[in-house]
């Protein structure tokens, strides 16, 4: 899915144009880089596009949340530090948040083995690891957005078990659980990506997941209900917050 890149190579002057118009007005608020597309993709060692965004942002004092899988947001570290302390965050959050620049990173895995068959071109679990330990120590706001876990594969206890005590050692300030959706009939859709994986790496589950996913584009109720459950108990345990606020 990365072989074809749409650009967006205006990005930086409409942002600031639209920033300096918000910011006169004291129309402050997160901005969160990204909801859609990760903002470090490997293009970015190139282009170098989110490092000039977070600098306009950084400008006009926008608060800011970073979502990623890749350990390369540890190369924007003095940036994203310096909203933390200058960024204003809007009225409704005062108090709220304990800074005003937060990171996220994306886990669906901590094998580096299965992240290569479902995660292909994304940093590796174990690397990823190294920078969330980065960015925590650096004293930013560090989460772990735990989505979306893979049926049979990385939601079975033993895996569970493992990303929680290993998030909680690295003293992450939140985790977001969620499982699997699965959308689309076109070949670079994820329901067909998924299923072509699963039958070719894990074909002992493929009955499964047709199961599943031939008729849904979600998990059957019952697996969602068992998995909050399950989510819950495990937060509990490491004593983990399951949202950015204080309270």
């Amino acid at each position: 899915m990365e072989k074809k890149l749409a650009v967006k190579v205006n990005a930086v002057g409409l942002l600031e144009k639209e920033l300096a118009r918000r910011a006169k007005k004291q129309q402050y608020g997160i901005i969160v880089l990204s909801s859609a597309t990760d903002p470090y993709l490997k293009v970015e060692e190139e282009l170098g596009l989110t490092r000039q965004l977070l600098e306009v942002i950084l400008e006009y004092r926008f608060p800011v949340h970073m979502i990623t899988k890749s350990d390369l947001i540890v190369r924007d570290i003095d940036l994203i530090k310096e909203i933390n302390r200058v960024s204003i965050l809007p009225e409704d959050l005062g108090g709220k948040l304990e800074g005003s620049a937060m990171v996220s990173f994306s886990f669906s895995t901590l094998q580096d083995e299965v992240a290569r068959i479902f995660e292909p071109g994304a940093t590796t679990p174990s690397d990823r690891l190294k920078a969330v330990e980065e960015v925590k120590n650096s004293g930013l706001t560090t989460g772990i957005s735990l989505m979306p876990l893979i049926p049979y594969i990385s939601d079975t206890t033993e895996q569970l078990e493992l990303a929680f005590s290993t998030f909680k050692r690295l003293g992450v300030d939140y985790i977001f659980p969620a499982t699997i959706s699965l959308f689309g009939s076109g070949l670079a859709d994820s329901k067909q990506l998924v299923m072509r994986a699963i039958k070719r790496h894990y074909p002992h589950l493929e009955e499964k997941y047709h199961r599943f996913f031939d008729h849904s584009d979600r998990m059957p109720a019952y697996y969602q209900t068992a998995f909050s459950k399950k989510m819950r108990e495990l937060l509990d345990k490491y004593e983990i917050k399951d949202r950015i606020q204080n309270s």
